[in-house]
């Protein structure tokens, strides 16, 4: 029997999984508020938090990236201290149990961190004991979540291999891999191989920002030279697929290859929308990659940014590409299974937590319809 459509509180209560999270991205607008009379900054637009809630989120769809990023110079500013940063990532986690989400990899800039004179180890605890904290505190409420760091290195800078390091540092203290973030177009991914071959030199992980503004040479670079496990978007792996007037779909060698390998897509619907990779929700290419069944995952970004959840991004990809939850817990279990974390775990919470959590909903669903007045 067909189920009912997942309502936005059932999503809220199924076990989902983000792999694309940043910690900069995701501040709640009164801690912003706080933070930024604890610390003397005077440069927010408004210190209302309802008012800067809706300012942050750029009166969307203005779609504009400038405009867009113009947020993250007020939460890096107030996230200059290691009390604000433990502060910020042990809120993090608990806004993501909330939200029903069982496994996270959030990921940072630890450079970016450094303007009152933390060093970048100073930093990588703050922001793991925030995790720590916030991880006790969800289990306290009942609301079980495992949450592990992504190092991001910038790519306009020059310190992605000491990231790297420092990433590697810190494997068994909670971060589960690397990252490369920043402007694509003029900085391609080769520009810090040192970085990504120390990283497969330690048999340690790594992701990249890659075919987001930028297309398909930014993704084969990220693959074929850099070795990244999964893809920070790779929307626009889209541009190697051609569907004709019929309906038939052609995948070119990239995008067969992309597919043929597996290679996880950290995709982020909402803020392709708003940073203008793509005009609208129903022109993004999620629905078509989720159909040809390459590993789709999706993911918020920056939930302060772009004003989402990982629910809210599930209720209206539900709405927009008549998804269920067939397709939702589908999307669960290729993150988990894209996670950088120990297999056994990875099974452990597919087979003992995402898995039965879905069916149970969908079972949920399907009594609702049953028992509905004709």
């Amino acid at each position: 029997m067909q189920g009912s459509p997942p309502t936005l509180e059932q999503i809220r209560r199924a076990p989902k999984v983000l792999l694309h999270d940043h910690l900069d991205g995701g501040l709640r607008p009164e801690t912003v508020v706080e933070l930024a009379v604890d610390h003397g900054y005077t440069g927010l637009p408004t210190t209302d938090p309802e008012q800067l809630a809706r300012w942050f989120v750029a009166d969307t769809p203005r779609r504009d990236l400038v405009r867009y990023l113009q947020g993250f110079a007020h939460t890096v500013a107030v996230m200059q201290t290691a009390e604000a940063l433990e502060r910020v990532a042990a809120e993090c986690v608990e806004d993501l149990a909330a939200d029903g989400v069982v496994y996270a990899e959030v990921r940072f800039a630890p450079e970016l961190h450094t303007e009152k004179g933390l060093g970048l180890e100073e930093i990588t605890e703050a922001v793991l004991e925030g995790f720590s904290e916030g991880m006790a505190a969800a289990a306290a409420r009942d609301r079980p979540i495992v949450v592990r760091a992504l190092l991001t290195a910038m790519r306009t800078a020059a310190r992605s291999l000491e990231i790297a390091e420092l990433a590697v540092r810190h494997r068994d203290d909670g971060v589960a891999g690397f990252d490369v973030a920043g402007a694509e177009a003029g900085y391609p991914p080769t520009l810090h191989l040192d970085a990504f071959q120390h990283v497969q030199r330690e048999n340690f992980h790594a992701t990249l920002h890659a075919g987001e503004a930028f297309g398909l040479p930014s993704i084969w670079e990220a693959l074929q030279w850099c070795n990244a496990e999964r893809l920070g978007h790779g929307v626009r792996i889209v541009d190697d697929i051609t569907v004709d007037e019929d309906g038939q779909v052609t995948l070119g060698r990239l995008a067969s290859y992309v597919r043929d390998r597996r290679v996880p897509l950290e995709l982020c619907p909402t803020s392709n929308v708003h940073t203008g990779v793509v005009p609208s929700l129903a022109d993004h290419p999620i629905g078509l990659l989720r159909g040809l069944l390459f590993r789709v995952t999706l993911n918020t970004d920056n939930r302060l940014m772009s004003g989402v959840t990982l629910s809210s991004e599930m209720k209206r990809c539900c709405e927009t590409f008549g998804w269920g939850w067939d397709d939702l817990a589908w999307l669960s279990i290729n993150a988990m299974k894209s996670a950088f974390y120990p297999f056994d775990d990875r099974l452990a919470l597919i087979n003992g937590v995402i898995k039965p959590g879905f069916a149970a909903l969908a079972a949920e669903s399907a009594f609702r319809v049953a028992v509905s007045p004709r």
